[in-house]
């Protein structure tokens, strides 16, 4: 198993419901930690937030969540199988992303402020999860994947919106026109 990247088309699917946590379920959900964690190591300045099915080409609806987005060496993820949104509000508030799939490119991204999800865990429990700032963006950001949507369309056309990261780990701009405009590997269908 890899991690897919942009132009990819399976990123572009909308994922299945997953109706039975199997040993199959359990056996993806193993291996996008492990392809999580390992794009982490071969990316010094980056912490691997979450990951979806989808890519590693698996058309499921599932995702894993870091359950410490502020210490790299706490290395634990909680799976969601079915996540849904409930609800999204509060202030609309702009701020980078990136994407194990979007190779090189990261965004500021508009996002809700707040969400309500509700998912299945890995034992079959259902939870309701009020998630507010980093981690409802992380949830929006994964559960979009499960629809085909990847960061970049949401800021598509938007010329000062994307960035990419030097060899010391700054995000500096990227020049839309040269760079993005006509991009065939992150919009194939233009």
């Amino acid at each position: 198993m890899k991690i897919i990247t942009t132009p990819d088309p399976r990123l572009r699917q909308k994922s299945e419901k997953v109706h039975e946590i199997d040993e199959e379920i359990l056996k993806i959900i193993e291996d996008m930690r492990k392809l999580s964690l390992g794009w982490e190591k071969e990316h010094p300045y980056e912490m691997s937030a979450a990951m979806a099915a989808p890519q590693m080409g698996v058309n499921k609806r599932i995702i894993i969540v870091r359950d410490d987005m502020t210490d790299k060496e706490k290395a634990t993820f909680t799976a969601l199988i079915n996540p849904e949104i409930i609800k999204a509000d509060g202030k609309i508030k702009t701020d980078f992303e990136g994407c194990l799939s979007v190779p090189f490119i990261y965004g500021k991204v508009p996002r809700a402020t707040k969400v309500r999800v509700k998912a299945k865990l890995e034992d079959g429990t259902e939870v309701r999860i009020k998630a507010t700032d980093e981690l409802a963006r992380t949830l929006l950001h994964e559960i979009d994947h499960l629809d085909g949507i990847l960061f970049i369309d949401h800021i598509k056309g938007v010329k000062d919106a994307f960035y990419e990261m030097d060899d010391k780990g700054d995000l500096k701009p990227v020049n839309y026109d040269d760079r993005i405009a006509n991009n065939k590997e992150l919009f194939p269908d233009e």
